[in-house]
């Protein structure tokens, strides 16, 4: 048996493939988004949207499969101009695909109805005012504004100022998100969760954060984690802020 037999070898027209196969340049650039946009992800830290990418490595993949049986073309510029066309009809499908479907956009009214009570409970109330752990009097759910010794506040204005607090931290935040965002990807109680979590850490500081720029860029369960990493003073876990992100990650995440 000659062994030579069982080696691979080239197709004796390699040169004409590599020009003119609509498969084969469908099947390296399936591949490539597949592989480069994580490669990318992995070296630079910079997100991007899985969705789109998953779903035009998916298209030409399978345009590659289905181009193993169209008869090429024997004209090198009409070729290409057919591997261009294919190329921008799986782009466009790709868009679509990874579209999210059409949501109601959440209403103040809406978040605000879950947000308020859930950080109540979790900032716990004093009529009185106090002084915080670095000296700056506070009263009610953690309000600073106005706050003076000997101040007293009944439990309906503690929460009526908690409610135009969690407003203005709401409004804050979406200064950060994107229509696309606002739109399709907040239904109240993810936009209760994103909002519990900046009245707990700043505006700023989520509204910069990877839990923000993941979901804008269309990765929402990545958005709903990182959310969790707001976890330490320091740099030390602290068991009642690991324990309240983790109900903000359920709240994040209900419904996806």
């Amino acid at each position: 048996m000659d062994l030579r037999s069982w080696l691979p070898r080239a197709v004796p027209e390699w040169r004409r493939v590599l020009s003119l196969s609509l498969s084969f340049w469908m099947q390296v650039l399936g591949l490539a988004v597949l592989v480069l946009p994580e490669a990318y992800y992995r070296l630079t830290g910079n997100d991007y949207d899985p969705y789109f990418f998953w779903w035009l490595g998916v298209l030409l993949l399978l345009a590659g499969i289905i181009g193993r049986v169209w008869q090429q073309g024997v004209s090198l510029w009409v070729e290409w101009l057919r591997i261009i066309a294919v190329g921008a009809v799986i782009v466009g499908l790709a868009l679509v695909l990874a579209t999210p479907a059409p949501a109601a956009e959440a209403t103040e009214a809406e978040t605000l109805q879950i947000a308020v009570p859930f950080i109540a409970k979790e900032e716990g109330k004093r009529n009185r005012a106090y002084r915080d752990a670095v000296g700056i009097w506070t009263i009610c759910y953690g309000s600073t504004r106005g706050v003076h010794a000997d101040m007293w506040m009944t439990d309906q204005q503690c929460f009526d100022l908690l409610k135009i607090e969690v407003a203005e931290h709401r409004t804050g935040l979406h200064r950060y998100f994107t229509p696309v965002t606002i739109a399709v990807r907040l239904p109240p109680k993810r936009d209760a969760a994103y909002t519990s979590t900046a009245f707990n850490v700043g505006v700023a500081g989520i509204g910069k954060s990877t839990a923000t720029r993941r979901l804008n860029a269309g990765d929402v369960a990545g958005g709903c984690q990182a959310l969790t990493w707001f976890d330490k003073a320091g740099k030390r876990v602290l068991r009642g802020l690991f324990e309240r992100r983790q109900r903000e990650k359920k709240l994040c995440v209900d419904g996806l």
